[in-house]
C-alpha cells in the first residue's frame, strides 16, 4: 500500500511520449501472459552465507547463542533516527555478505547515504543483493541501480513494470490493463550482514520511515536480532531472490545509466532544515549492541511470512506458507488482552469474526490505528470508517494517533521534528497477553492479507511484550490521541453516533464532528467509501 503520494512531472513531449505508449501496449500484451518483462533474462541462483561463523559477527553471537540455551537475542529500535543509524552501521560492518528486501528504496537524502555506504562494502568485494518492489517508486529511485557498476553487486527488482519511466499517467494505465498481475507486491523489509544479524520490521528506506523529514513522519519499529532465528530468516530472502518474479534489473535498464555517478560520495546537503550528516553523529544503536553496552533480550521466536507465490497459495493453487495463519493463530490463543497496532485498519470478515470472538470471551481488545487527520492514505481510512461503531458496540476500545502529539514519549522521534504536526503511525505491532510480540510488515487489512506478501517475527517474550505495552499505553494518552466512543442520539432506531475524545493545551476536548485536516479530506474520504475498495485496502 502506498504511504505517501507523490506525483512525477505532469508533462511528456514527442518521442517519449511515442516510447511510453509503445511500451503501454507491450504491458498489456505481457499482462496477457501473466509474465513481468524480463522474465526470460539469464540469472544465477544464489543462496546466503553458508559458514557465517567464519565471520566476526557469526563467531560473536554463535557462542552467546549456545550460552543463551540456543535462543536467539532481539532488541527493538523504536526510534527512526536509530533505525537509520543501525542501518548504516551494520553496512559498514558487513565482511562477507549483505542482502536487503524492500518494498520501497528512496532516492531521497537517507536512501542515497544507504546506497554510498552500499557502494563503500561493494568496493570492499562484500557480495550484495538488493531486491526492492517495484509498485512505488519515484523518480530517482533508480540512483540503487549504480551498484551494479560493481561486481560483487545484484539488483534485483520484484514483479516490474513494462513502462520504466515515472510519467504517472502511463504507470497508472499499465496497472488499471494488467490489474491482475502488478496488483501483486511484495512489501517485505529485511537487512541481513553476513548471515549472522539481522533487522526485520516495518520501515522503508527512505527520510519519512526515518522520522527525519519534515513534511512527513511515519512511526516505526525495527527489531535487532541474531543468533539461529538469522538463518531463517535468510532462507527467506533466498526464496524471493530466486523466485521468477524478481527480475535482474540489468534486464530492464534499457542501456540507460543511473544518475548516481554525478553524486556518488557526495554528503547531503541540509533539506527542510535537517542536517543528515549530523544523524550519524554517534555510534549507537549498533555499536552498544555490539558491544553489550544496550542489553539483548534472548528468547524463542518464530519467523512468519508469505510464500513468494502468495497469490497462488490464497487460491489454492500451490502449496506454501500465509502469515496471517500463524498471526491469527497466536491471537486465537489470547486469554486476556490483545493490543493492535496498524497503520490500517480494514479487516476481512475472518479477522473481524476473530475479534469479536475474542470479546465473547472476555479478552479485552484495543486498538491504535490513523485518524483521519493523520492517515497519509485516505482510501484505507475510507475502507476503515465503517468497523468504528461496530467495533465499538462489541466492546472493544478504539484509539486514534493524532498528527500533532502533545507528548513525545512512546512515539519515536524528537520533539523538534514533532512540532512540525505531520505524524502517522506506520508500525505493525501486535501484543498477545503481554507474554508474545508480532513485529513486522503485515497491517491489520485485506491488502497485507490477501495480496502483498508479508515478513515478521512472533517473539515469546514477556520482557518485550511489556514493553511494547507500556509504549502502547503512552501513545493512546489524551493529548495524542483521539479515544473513540459512542453517543446515542436519544431517538429510537437511530444510529450511534460517534464521539473523539483528546486533550489539546491540558483541557479535555470532545469533538461529535471527525477531526481532519480539511473539509475536503472529510468529502474525500465519505466518497471514498461509498466505493467496494476494502478487498484492495
Amino acid at each position: 500500500m502506498s504511504s505517501k503520494v507523490m506525483n512525477s512531472c505532469g508533462c511528456i513531449r514527442g518521442s517519449s511520449a511515442i516510447h511510453g505508449l509503445v511500451l503501454l501496449v507491450t504491458a498489456v500484451l505481457y499482462g496477457c501472459a501473466g509474465l513481468p518483462p524480463g522474465s526470460d533474462f539469464p540469472k544465477i541462483a544464489s543462496v546466503a552465507l553458508a559458514h557465517p561463523e567464519e565471520t566476526p559477527l557469526g563467531r560473536q553471537f554463535a557462542g552467546a547463542a549456545e550460552e543463551n540455551g540456543g535462543y536467539s537475542a532481539f532488541r527493538i529500535i523504536s526510534a527512526g533516527a536509530d533505525g537509520f543509524r543501525a542501518r548504516m552501521q551494520m553496512i559498514d560492518a558487513a565482511q562477507r555478505t549483505l542482502d536487503l528486501q524492500y518494498y520501497i528504496f528512496r532516492g531521497d537524502e537517507t536512501g542515497r547515504m544507504l546506497t554510498e555506504r552500499l557502494r563503500r562494502a561493494a568496493e570492499r568485494g562484500v557480495r550484495i543483493r538488493v531486491l526492492v518492489d517495484d509498485g512505488e517508486t519515484l523518480a530517482g529511485d533508480e540512483q540503487i541501480l549504480g551498484l551494479l557498476d560493481y561486481p560483487s553487486a545484484e539488483v534485483r527488482i520484484f514483479n516490474p513494470l513494462s513502462y520504466r519511466g515515472h510519467w504517472r499517467l502511463l504507470r497508472d494505465m499499465e496497472f488499471l490493463f494488467n490489474a491482475p498481475r502488478l496488483d501483486y507486491r511484495m512489501h517485505n523489509k529485511l537487512l541481513v550482514v553476513d548471515n549472522a544479524v539481522a533487522l526485520i520490521g516495518g520501515r522503508n528506506i527512505g527520510n519519512q520511515y526515518f522520522q527525519v523529514d519534515p513534511e512527513s513522519q511515519f512511526a516505526d519499529d525495527d527489531v535487532f536480532t541474531a543468533g539461529p532465528i538469522v538463518a531463517q530468516l535468510s532462507g527467506t530472502f533466498d526464496e524471493f531472490w530466486n523466485n521468477a518474479l524478481a527480475i535482474p534489473a540489468e534486464a530492464l535498464r534499457g542501456g540507460h545509466r543511473p544518475a548516481i555517478g554525478a553524486t556518488a560520495g557526495a554528503k547531503p546537503a541540509k533539506s527542510g532544515g535537517i542536517d543528515y550528516a549530523s544523524l550519524l553523529a554517534t555510534d549507537d544503536p549498533y555499536a552498544g549492541i555490539i558491544s553489550g553496552r544496550l542489553p539483548l533480550v534472548w528468547a524463542h521466536a518464530q519467523v512468519v511470512h508469505d510464500s513468494p507465490d502468495k497469490k497462488q497459495v490464497v487460491s489454492g493453487a500451490a502449496p506454501g506458507r500465509l502469515i496471517a495463519r500463524a498471526v491469527e493463530d497466536t491471537a486465537r490463543a489470547v486469554k486476556s488482552e490483545i493490543l493492535l497496532v496498524t497503520p490500517y485498519f480494514v479487516p476481512s470478515a475472518g479477522e473481524l469474526q476473530l475479534l469479536e470472538d475474542l470479546r465473547r470471551r472476555q479478552v479485552r481488545v484495543r486498538i491504535l490505528t490513523n485518524s483521519l487527520e493523520s492517515t497519509p492514505t485516505i482510501s484505507a481510512q475510507s475502507g476503515y470508517d465503517k468497523y468504528r461503531v461496530p467495533l465499538l458496540e462489541n466492546g472493544m476500545e478504539l484509539y486514534e494517533v493524532r498528527s500533532r502529539l502533545g507528548n513525545v514519549r512512546g512515539s519515536g522521534q524528537t520533539a523538534k521534528v514533532s512540532r512540525f504536526g505531520n505524524y502517522a503511525l506506520h508500525a505493525k505491532l501486535y501484543v498477545f497477553d503481554r507474554q508474545k510480540l508480532f513485529i513486522g510488515s503485515m497491517n491489520y487489512d485485506q491488502r497485507s492479507k490477501r495480496i502483498n506478501t508479508e515478513i515478521g517475527l512472533i517473539i515469546e517474550s514477556p520482557e518485550l511484550a511489556q514493553k511494547t505495552a507500556l509504549r502502547f499505553e503512552a501513545m493512546i494518552k489524551p493529548e495524542n490521541c483521539y479515544a473513540l466512543s459512542l453517543d446515542s442520539v436519544g431517538v429510537p432506531g437511530s444510529s450511534s453516533r460517534l464521539l473523539w475524545r483528546t486533550e489539546e493545551d491540558g483541557r479535555a476536548v470532545e469533538y461529535s464532528r471527525e477531526p481532519a485536516r480539511s473539509g475536503w479530506q472529510r468529502l474525500e474520504a465519505k466518497l471514498l467509501s461509498l466505493l467496494p475498495l476494502g478487498r484492495e485496502l
